[in-house]
């Protein structure tokens, strides 16, 4: 990796953000937004695709994430600026449409990540409290859970570092328990490690397809390191520290992943991983069945898939104010509670499409909640990644005149190209169903944004607003709460 020297320069007339994150808390910020409900509820699912060799999607996985993050990572250096993907996008190609599309994708990522949240949440709640198993149950409690989010997203959430390293440290625990405890097991004889290394895949699809499959439900654990684009301007020289705290953190929590999935495959059968709601509950009761601390994990899980589906409810009505406050959306999502100053209509919107989807989607007992919603997830945050990666190509030609990181060309081609494979449907394998929700929601997004165009126009304004940088800022962050 190779950097370009010069010096920085900040514009006096705008005030700047307090720099609080260093190192440290900076890896804690992106291991914390990177754990959550992938690992904890789709270990299965990826199990039933690939049978015992359930790492070696999560290590595809990791090895696309990195190669992206990379790219990333020359942006965020190059332009220590929130509003991450939408903004890289904007400054390469200045269309707002494309903008405006890039930003809806990702707003719709959150809600499709809170979504397969819920669905974790419900399978975890219903084993943790003992009520027993059933679609109709599942549910319930689902939209309930989903209901609970949009009130306390609605009281106002005053999110700090120092909660996000306590929630960290929580949900590594969780993973961390899982894998000692399986540790234990192990040494006791209950593994069986012939299983790690054995494919078993559907009928109907070939290995390399299985694989490709898994890896493209397996990306949705890996999501979230981008996320960390967003804390540069409150990071502590990022164009120093960035690349090898992001890098250090995907190393660690691939190793975590890795570890988690070669245990639960080599303890538990196959057969009854695969279709499981809450794989790791299934490996710690099957590991050490008297052990305690066994009763802890589906409950640790569910702080996990809470703490994962506040943050993406959060970002998701975020973005949805900024767009409309920045005239690219109707004006009314964009209004405020006076007291909280939370965007309560943006709130409503964004849980109604939430309860909507995780609804329409539990009517096939057969396709989990978790499972078809993280798939669209990373569906949608492949198609930016993509883009991401073209950006950097794109943009070698904008020079700036300070020191950033600069990835190896090869690696964004490798990037976009990787990307694109795993989001097209003849080499994904991915089920329609994904493509059809994706779909909706990008729909529902084009015609709002075709109303907010054509009243502008008839009002005068010259039709959609124009995403600018300081816009696209103020879209990332939203109104401030208490």
């Amino acid at each position: 990796m190779t950097a370009t020297a010069a010096s920085p320069t900040n514009s006096p007339s705008e005030p700047e953000l307090k720099k609080v994150m260093g190192p440290k808390l900076l890896l804690l910020f992106i291991i914390g937004d990177i754990l959550g409900t992938g690992i904890y509820a789709l270990t299965g699912q990826v199990a039933a695709e690939v049978g015992g060799a359930a790492w070696l999607p999560f290590l595809i996985a990791f090895v696309v994430a990195t190669i992206t993050a990379c790219s990333y990572l020359e942006l965020v250096t190059k332009y220590p600026q929130a509003a991450g993907a939408a903004l890289y996008a904007h400054k390469a190609f200045g269309i707002h449409f494309v903008t405006f599309l890039i930003c809806f994708t990702v707003m719709s990522s959150g809600i499709t990540s809170a979504s397969a949240a819920a669905g974790a949440f419900a399978s975890n709640f219903a084993i943790g409290f003992g009520l027993g198993e059933g679609p109709g149950l599942a549910l319930v409690i689902a939209l309930a859970f989903m209901i609970l989010i949009a009130a306390v997203n609605l009281r106002g959430v005053a999110e700090s570092v120092g909660l996000n390293v306590v929630l960290t440290l929580v949900e590594l625990s969780g993973l961390l328990l899982v894998i000692f405890i399986s540790f234990f097991a192990i040494f006791g004889g209950q593994a069986d490690f012939s299983r790690a290394v054995a494919f078993d895949t559907p009928d109907d699809k070939s290995v390399f397809l299985a694989i490709s499959t898994a890896t493209s439900l397996a990306f949705f654990a890996m999501v979230g390191f981008e996320d960390s684009v967003n804390m540069a301007e409150e990071t502590k020289n990022p164009s120093k520290i960035f690349p090898k705290v992001m890098l250090t953190g995907l190393g660690i929590t691939a190793v975590i992943y890795v570890l988690v999935s070669i245990v639960a495959v080599a303890i538990v059968p196959v057969g009854e991983l695969a279709g499981n709601d809450t794989p790791l509950v299934t490996v710690v009761q099957t590991a050490a069945p008297d052990f305690p601390i066994s009763a802890l994990i589906p409950f640790i899980s569910l702080f996990a898939v809470a703490n994962s589906a506040l943050i993406n409810m959060m970002m998701a009505s975020r973005l949805l104010y900024g767009m409309s406050k920045q005239g690219v959306l109707p004006p009314f999502l964009s209004k405020v509670l006076p007291k909280r100053r939370t965007p309560w209509a943006a709130i409503l919107f964004t849980t109604a499409i939430a309860l909507g989807l995780t609804a329409f989607v539990s009517i096939d007992p057969d396709n989990p909640i978790a499972v078809l919603l993280g798939g669209t997830t990373s569906l949608l945050l492949l198609a930016v990644f993509s883009v991401v990666n073209v950006s950097v190509l794109v943009l070698r030609r904008k020079p700036v005149d300070h020191t950033h990181f600069r990835t190896p060309t090869a690696l964004p081609v490798i990037g976009a190209v990787a990307c694109l494979y795993l989001v097209l449907p003849w080499t994904s394998g991915r089920p329609p169903e994904q493509y059809e929700i994706a779909g909706i929601l990008l729909v529902l997004g084009i015609v709002l944004w075709a109303v907010t165009f054509v009243h502008r126009r008839r009002s005068g304004y010259g039709g959609a607003a124009a995403l600018d940088t300081q816009a696209l800022t103020a879209v990332e962050r939203g109104p401030a709460d208490d």
